[in-house]
């Protein structure tokens, strides 16, 4: 299978010189997302469990535009600027996904783009 780029208007377009996901046979690699609105390109009101949905949100739709779900997440990466938010993240993830779950990493940064406290990016599996 050729390497195909995934785009959809259910989530956020790119803000840089990257693609949403890029498929490449059974592996899908999703882009970081943040808690954009893609409507508006602006970020989610409310609370860090907002903002933590709205990544989901916005993954959960990349996923579904490459012919697959977040349940093909076989690996997740989570960027924090304050990894006190690590057990709210882990709390919201569990209204996304049953168990097993995905591989993951928790990693504490600096600085997200458009100053968001939360980036995730992923890899799925998802078979033709």
């Amino acid at each position: 299978m050729a390497r195909t780029i995934i785009r959809t208007d259910a989530a956020p377009q790119a803000i840089g010189t990257y693609s949403q996901a890029v498929r490449d046979g059974d592996t899908v690699y999703i882009s970081g997302q943040i808690p954009l609105v893609p409507e508006t390109m602006e970020v989610v009101e409310g609370d860090m469990a907002a903002h933590v949905r709205r990544v989901f949100d916005n993954l959960r739709a990349v996923a579904e535009a490459a012919g697959g779900s977040l349940a093909d997440t076989a690996k997740l990466t989570v960027y924090l600027t304050d990894l006190n938010h690590f057990p709210l993240v882990n709390q919201v993830m569990t209204e996304y996904f049953d168990e097993p779950y995905p591989a993951r990493a928790a990693v504490g940064v600096a600085a997200l783009p458009k100053g968001v406290a939360v980036e995730m990016d992923a890899i799925l599996t998802i078979s033709p």
